[in-house]
């Protein structure tokens, strides 16, 4: 008879199997997205901007596995780590477990529905432009991936008006 307690409910971050540790990850992009360190304050500012190997519209690495090959300074998540990423959305599984919070009901683990990330208005699905289309970073600073959306509706849905002026640009 299998375990009715989720894993991650059982389980620490640093004990989990490499399947386990990866299917914590819900698809959503935000942690694909080119950020600026504010060099005087050291904030961190989030941009609309995805990574090069970021499939935009699954929210998924183009090749996972050789990642590293194709972005040197990709970092590898590991759960020592975690403590000190300033840099993780809110909305991260690790950075959530990592807080002792549990997995959102949008969560694939939780909903049993790999689109209902994208449905509940979490992942960078429509939101943002390719690296190698952007121009300068700063022209693409926003909000949202840095926040909490509004709280989805049933079926992982986000009212349109709740994210609306959700997005702010400089320059």
């Amino acid at each position: 008879m299998s375990d009715p307690v989720p894993f991650w409910k059982r389980k620490s971050l640093s004990a989990m199997t490499r399947a386990e540790w990866e299917s914590l990850c819900d698809g959503c992009g935000r942690c694909c997205l080119h950020k600026i360190r504010d060099e005087d304050t050291e904030e961190i500012h989030f941009t609309n901007v995805a990574c090069r190997m970021l499939d935009t519209q699954g929210c998924g690495c183009r090749d996972y596995v050789n990642r590293k090959d194709h972005v040197p300074d990709c970092v590898q998540l590991k759960a020592k780590m975690l403590p000190a990423l300033d840099w993780l959305p809110p909305t991260c599984a690790y950075h959530l477990l990592a807080r002792g919070q549990d997995l959102p009901e949008w969560h694939p683990l939780v909903s049993g529905d790999p689109e209902s990330v994208h449905r509940a208005g979490i992942s960078v699905r429509g939101r943002v432009v390719p690296e190698r289309e952007a121009g300068a970073l700063e022209d693409h600073v926003v909000e949202w991936p840095g926040r909490w959306p509004a709280r989805p509706r049933k079926g992982g849905r986000v009212p349109r008006a709740a994210m609306q002026g959700r997005e702010r640009k400089t320059g």
